[in-house]
This record gives structure tokens, C-alpha cells and sequence, in this order.
């Protein structure tokens, strides 16, 4: 059944300056531009997502996109993307998909978290010139101190995984995102000295050279899992659930399943990979016990297990019992953290910030003297140094991110991932598409990014006076509150600005 409801969300607009080159159309994977039977140069604009390909490639800068002018009869509860998105599941019976992270119009706490600043009688520290410790051990912590005869630490042969800064990237499998992206992220990852993560798509073939910076995760499909993957990998992760579909399986449609995908999952070529909502295994926290060492007596506990979990509304219970489960770290995945696909509803409604979740999962595991047994990450809608900063003193030990290093690779953010078209060349199995994307400039990309992040958050530490991560970690007096509540300020045990 056609939507004839349906109106284009954009206006592609070309101006005189065009000289008909067909960039556009060569660029545009979408068919938004095309040249008709009479070599006239046309438009397409219910195709457009609004990606900016043909606006950044047009050598006459002739090109503009702008939301659709044309407004539908006001009303402030019926949203006029409530009434199009009925449109659509009216006439073509389904649940509604979407891309990245959630856009709703939720509070984001970091924005109303300042910093403090050492003045008079706490001098301030000038990272330029004084050290300043951004190296992150993750992993459970010993509380006996030894040093040897140099007096170099003497570290005891728990599995951990040392970070020269403290950030790492997020989840993401080969299906979601191209074979390109993943190259770019893995060298990035061995360049900074962090980590990739492999998500719930097994490992290529082509990476497992690089398992000192490789994470592997195990979810509910076990796609791609056995003993040479294991191997091939630094810390293993056991997805529960991730902050864009808390509760919900994952899902990779047929068209994205092509030969290497396939075959890195070990699946048949061009069918659906689901992978369920549970472990049909882990139905308690014993059993989660069992798979945890199941995993380091596969591994000859050498390598963390981490266990990845959504933010939820009763977090600080669920992470007191993985915390008891014998796992090193612990991942958990704010309701603003990226997705290739999640259904619309679970997206948008499901699951709660990342900084109320982390303050109080830091907080209950401090009460019960479980704090150094695991780590802490920190992930969904982290955006850039502040917020590291932030969610560190919150009480992570170190954050990861997605969204943010995808738009490091060129991603606008047109939150189309599910269609398997990416004109960036980041989230598609296209060939062509896939080839526009250059491992090695997107390498230097990332490796640009989390330098110039490590940067800021040096100089943010260095005003605090503070000049260590370890220092930083769950020190909420560092943080001060703006336009929240009392229960808020309570949940995230800061102080009001001024107090």
C-alpha cells in the first residue's frame, strides 16, 4: 500500500551556479540525483536523508539542503512526527527502525554539570610542564602494593587491560558498520595505545595479528565465537544489552550480510542474523557465574571478561550481582548510545542517561566494598572531552565511544544506517559505497581526535590540580550542579553551584 501522506522531509535546492558536472548523481547513493531520458539534471527529494554528499562534493557549491518548508496544521501534542510516523505504519504494517543514538528531547545531565577549577590555595597544574597520568588499568584492583628492588610496581598476574588514555571504542560489528571503518578504528586503537572492540560480529580474519588491541564479544547469537577468536583478543565481552535496545535482541538484515560478513560470522551468505533478546544460558547471576569462567578457563585467565549491560532503571542491583559474578569490568551503555538499527520505540523510550546510571552503580558499589573488584565504563552519548571528564568524576573508570568516532570517519549523522545505504562509506556492505572510505585517512582521523581530546582533558585536570585519572575517578566534588533538582543532585551525589 503506497503512503500517500507521505511528504519529503527535505528541499534539495541547486542554484544557477550547477554546470550539470553529475557529481551529484555519482556521489548520491540514494538516486536523489539522477539525469532524465533528455540529459536534464533532476531530483528525486523523497529519497534524501540529508547526508551533505553532494553538498561537500559540489565543486560550484550550487547545493543546498534544507528541511522541508511546507508545514503541516500545528498542535503541540500531535507532533507532526507522531502523525508521519502513523502515516507510514499505516500503510506499510511493521515496527518503526531507526539509526544512531536517540534525538529526543531529554535532559542531558553533562550539559548541567560544571567543573571546578583550583585558584589561590589549591594551585592549578601546568600539564606542559609538570606530569600528568592518563594511563587507565582496567580490571579488578589489588589492594596489597609491592614494589621491586627499583622500585617499579610489582603487578600481580590479574587480567587487565592498560590504556594509555582513558577512552575506548565502542561495540561495533562488522554488518553495522564496513569492513573500512573497522580497519580505520583498529589502527586508530593501536596507534593511541586503547582498544577496538569487535562487536557481537566475530572477528576478520585480517585482525587477529592485532589481539593486543582487540576485544571480541561474546551476545546471545554467538556469532563468529570459537576457540581462535578467544585467542585472537585482549579481554572477552559478554553483551547483555546495549543503551539503544535495552531488553532487545540484535538484528542484521539480509542485504548487509554479504560473502565477508558471512563468513566472519560463520552464517549463510544473505540470510537474517538475529540474534535473541536473552541468552537462552544466563537466566540468573549464577549463571552468568558459569559462562564468566567458562570463558578465562577457555582463555587460561589471561585475558578480563567484560560484561556489557543498558542502562536501566535498576542498574546499581544488576551490577552488584555481575560484580559478584567474578567479571573484570563492566560495560554500561547509556539510552543515547548508537545503534546501526534498533526499533524506533525501544530507541527513544527505553532505559536511562549514562550519567545517572554510572553515579549510582559507583555509589552502591562502594557501599558494599565492591568497587575494586571491577572496572568501570562508561558509554552512550559521550560527545567530546567534557564529558569524559565528567563521567569520569561521576565514578567510571574510563568511557568508550561510538557515534562520536563514526562522525570522526565522516558520518552527518543522517541516521539511515538501517537502509544499508551510507553514502560516507561507514555504515553499508556496498562495495562501492564501502570503497569511499580509506582505512588509513580514517585512521589518522581518529588518531587525531582522541589526541586532541587527551589534550583537553590534561588541561581540564591540570585547572582542577588534579594530575592523575585514578585522582579523578568518582571525585564528585569536582563537580557542581545548574538547573537540576534536588532528587537529581541527590542521584548524582554533586553539590548545587554555589553551595
Amino acid at each position: 500500500m503506497r503512503n500517500i501522506y507521505a511528504l519529503n522531509e527535505y528541499e534539495v535546492l541547486r542554484s544557477d551556479r550547477c554546470d550539470t558536472c553529475g557529481v551529484c548523481v555519482k556521489q548520491c547513493g540514494y538516486g536523489v540525483h539522477y539525469f532524465d531520458e533528455n540529459h536534464r539534471l533532476c531530483v528525486d527529494e523523497m529519497k534524501c536523508v540529508n547526508c551533505q554528499r553532494c553538498v561537500v562534493f559540489c565543486h560550484a557549491h550550487a547545493l543546498k539542503i534544507i528541511r522541508n518548508r511546507n508545514e503541516m496544521h500545528h498542535n503541540d501534542y500531535w507532533s507532526e512526527r507522531e502523525r508521519k510516523e502513523i502515516y507510514k505504519q499505516a500503510t506499510q504494517s511493521g515496527i518503526l527502525l531507526s539509526s544512531m543514538g536517540s534525538s529526543q528531547k531529554q535532559k542531558c545531565y553533562f550539559d548541567h554539570l560544571m567543573l571546578n577549577a583550583s585558584q589561590v590555595t589549591n594551585p592549578s597544574i601546568d600539564p606542559l610542564r609538570e606530569p600528568m597520568e592518563t594511563k587507565v588499568f582496567l580490571g579488578k584492583k589489588t589492594r596489597d602494593v609491592s614494589r621491586d628492588e627499583n622500585g617499579k610496581l610489582i603487578l600481580k598476574d590479574e587480567a587487565y587491560l592498560k590504556l594509555d588514555v582513558p577512552i575506548l571504542f565502542s561495540a561495533m560489528s562488522l554488518g553495522a558498520i564496513s569492513y573500512p571503518a573497522h580497519k580505520s578504528i583498529l589502527e586508530a586503537a593501536k596507534e593511541c595505545n586503547t582498544y577496538y572492540n569487535a562487536g557481537e560480529g566475530g572477528l576478520h580474519p585480517d585482525f587477529f595479528k592485532d589481539k593486543e588491541h582487540v576485544i571480541v564479544q561474546v551476545a546471545s547469537g554467538r556469532f563468529g565465537i570459537e576457540k581462535k577468536v578467544l585467542d585472537a583478543c585482549a579481554a572477552v565481552e559478554i553483551k547483555i544489552g546495549q543503551g539503544a535496545k535495552p531488553g532487545i535482541g540484535g538484528h542484521l538484515p539480509s542485504n548487509k550480510n554479504t560473502e565477508i560478513v558471512a563468513k566472519t560470522r560463520m552464517i549463510q551468505q544473505g540470510s537474517e542474523a538475529i540474534s535473541p533478546a536473552p541468552h537462552h544460558d544466563i537466566y540468573s547471576i549464577e549463571d552468568l557465574h558459569q559462562l564468566v569462567m567458562l570463558i578465562k578457563e577457555a582463555t587460561h585467565y589471561t585475558k578480563p571478561v567484560i560484561v556489557k549491560v543498558a542502562a536501566v532503571h535498576n542498574i546499581s542491583a544488576i551490577t552488584s550481582g555481575i560484580a559478584r559474578s567474578g567479571a573484570d569490568i563492566i560495560c554500561i551503555d547509556g539510552y543515547r548510545g548508537g545503534s546501526g538499527a534498533a526499533p524506533t520505540r525501544i530507541r527513544d523510550h527505553v532505559g536511562i542517561p549514562i550519567e545517572l546510571a554510572i553515579a549510582s552503580v559507583d555509589e552502591r558499589l562502594r557501599e558494599e566494598g565492591l568497587r575494586d573488584q571491577v572496572s568501570l565504563i562508561a558509554s552512550g552519548g559521550i560527545r567530546n572531552s567534557a564529558d569524559v571528564v565528567k563521567a569520569i568524576a561521576l565514578g567510571a573508570d574510563a568511557v568508550s565511544i561510538g557515534t562520536a568516532a563514526l562522525v570522526a570517519l565522516g558520518c552527518h549523522l543522517c541516521q539511515n544506517c538501517h537502509s544499508g545505504i551510507c553514502n560516507w562509506g561507514i555504515a553499508t556492505q556496498r562495495e562501492d559505497l564501502c570503497a569511499r572510505l580509506n582505512p588509513q585517512i580514517g585512521k589518522q582521523a581518529l588518531v587525531n581526535l582522541i589526541r586532541s581530546w587527551t589534550y583537553e582533558i590534561r588541561e581540564i585536570m591540570g585547572g582542577m590540580g588534579i594530575n592523575s585519572i585514578e585522582s579523578l575517578k568518582g571525585n564528585r566534588l569536582m563537580l557542581a550542579a545548574v538547573d537540576l533538582n534536588e532528587k537529581e543532585c541527590e542521584i548524582l551525589k554533586v553539590r548545587y553551584a554555589g553551595e
